[in-house]
């Protein structure tokens, strides 16, 4: 006689998850070498301003860590699309599950890598701050350092910036699985649209839309947001999965 062993539904999740983050182990080497040369990019100051009278004459530069964070988004991002390749759902039949399965394993590895961003981006903006203390003899200033509630928000909220990206890209990666000829099409596509948005006259219409994610200035209305789009991307990504082909 035969038996059959019942696995649930978060205990496969729970194996596809562990074996992707063994998997995708490598690519945060990379994460530490784009955030490297984002605090690189970052040593001469994020920005300057200032102004020249007769006897006065005052520079201000800024130190942030903005470029650490495009550079961790950019990997999100790129990470995401790969996850939808052939090859990535391909190493899911390994396991005794299914396309919801997967998806979910991949939700919780984009979360996680989310939060890995989120929190060394927060920790190399503080280095991008110092580094320019110490070696442009520098005036400490405001923002040097920060409470421990905003160090915990920025992470915060620098890990659902990531996550918001990494469910963009994840959509995007669905849609080029349906035909390897959009993945040359849609950043033409994107592209294409925002410019003729702008130039229609359209450009406070698509300000008033990245406002109502990036100038959210309540956390908690933030967090919910994010939650919302995200959630919208991921259930989209899931049932263009179902136009795929099974494999044989």
């Amino acid at each position: 006689m035969m038996s059959l062993i019942e696995t649930s539904l978060s205990e496969v999740v729970w194996k596809q998850f562990v074996f992707k983050s063994k998997s995708f182990f490598t690519t945060f080497g990379t994460l530490v070498i784009l955030q490297v040369l984002a605090i690189f990019f970052s040593s001469g100051g994020s920005g300057s301003s200032g102004f020249h009278g007769r006897d006065l004459s005052v520079e201000l530069t800024y130190y942030s860590g903005d470029i650490v964070v495009i550079f961790t988004i950019l990997w999100t991002f790129s990470l995401a699309i790969f996850t939808t390749t052939k090859a990535a759902r391909y190493d899911d039949y390994a396991f005794v599950g299914n396309r919801l399965s997967s998806h979910l394993a991949n939700i919780l590895f984009l979360l996680t890598a989310s939060l890995i961003g989120g929190i060394s981006a927060t920790l190399c903006g503080y280095i991008v701050r110092i580094l320019g203390y110490y070696s442009n003899e520098l005036t400490m200033g405001a923002g040097l350092f920060q409470a421990p509630l905003d160090f915990l928000l920025s992470i915060g909220a620098i890990s659902l910036y990531v996550f918001l990206f990494a469910s963009f890209g994840y959509v995007l990666g669905m849609i080029i699985q349906l035909h390897q000829s959009l993945k040359y099409m849609l950043p033409v596509i994107c592209v294409g649209v925002l410019i003729a948005s702008v130039s229609s006259g359209y450009d406070e219409e698509v300000g008033a839309v990245f406002g109502f994610i990036m100038r959210e200035s309540h956390f908690w209305l933030f967090l919910l947001k994010v939650l919302l789009i995200s959630g919208i991307f991921f259930v989209v990504a899931i049932l263009l999965s179902n136009k795929l082909e099974v494999r044989k």
